[in-house]
């Protein structure tokens, strides 16, 4: 099974899954909205590493999913 079938089960099948997709595309968006801007004030460079951050945590745990679902399946 590819990675992409994988990750189409875990859409279909998990909610939680599907909400974490909807999430780390929510925060690429929020990340996008800082990088339009020329310059950024302290407060929002830190809260753009913030998000950066919550993304990362988000990727990872999707990655995990597949990981989990990958080995069940084996």
């Amino acid at each position: 099974m590819t990675e992409e079938e994988i990750i189409e089960n875990l859409r279909q099948q998990n909610e939680s899954f599907k909400q974490l997709e909807e999430d780390h595309r929510n925060l690429d968006t929020q990340i996008d909205e800082f990088d339009k801007k020329r310059y950024l004030t302290n407060d929002e460079c830190i809260r753009r590493k913030e998000l950066q951050k919550t993304k990362l945590f988000k990727k990872d745990k999707i990655a995990e999913m597949i990981r989990d679902y990958r080995r069940s399946r084996n």
